[in-house]
């Protein structure tokens, strides 16, 4: 049986083609262009991170400071980030199928808790979809109602897409 070496770290700028092309299979009712990607991590590479194993990229998360309940609109290019941010949010979390299975999803949580503490967000926001809602609750992440705005840009998602929170402290 071989031993399973995946991890978490740091993401680079020689990292994001790889990481586009893991977005396309992996969220294929999503799509977002690579600018995308570049663009959220030079906003704020602290937040940007490669799942990988012996070397290979099997995965990846990227988030960045913004406002409790008000995601950027899918495939949007930000001019900045947001100057009254009051969250670290999970733009993006993708995991292959050779990625599954070996508690990446778990593992990230802490490391984006660190992130957001370390910035001086006390909370953790994100968009479940793809029918993600109960591992997130696992997680401690919360549904937040929000207002019309909020359910107005959920509609582009999906019909299951929800808000959540989780508290940093």
């Amino acid at each position: 049986m071989a031993t399973i070496t995946s991890r978490w770290r740091s993401m680079t700028a020689a990292d994001i083609p790889v990481v586009d092309a893991i977005g396309v299979v992996v969220h294929p009712g999503f799509p977002e262009d690579i600018a995308v990607m570049e663009n959220r991590f030079g906003l704020f590479g602290a937040g940007c991170f490669v799942a990988d194993n012996d070397d290979k990229a099997i995965g990846y998360a990227i988030a960045h400071p913004s406002k409790i309940g008000r995601p950027a609109p899918l495939n949007t290019v930000l001019p900045a980030l947001d100057a009254n941010a009051d969250c670290l949010f999970l733009h993006d979390i993708a995991l292959t199928n050779a990625a599954r299975g070996q508690g990446l999803g778990v593992a990230i949580v802490p490391l984006l808790k660190n992130v957001a503490r370390t910035h001086g967000f006390a909370k953790l926001g994100l968009v479940s979809v793809n029918n993600s809602r109960a591992f997130w609750s696992a997680q401690g992440f919360e549904i937040l109602a929000g207002d019309d705005t909020l359910k107005a840009k959920l509609a582009t998602y999906e019909d299951d897409a929800c808000f959540m929170v989780l508290d940093v402290g």
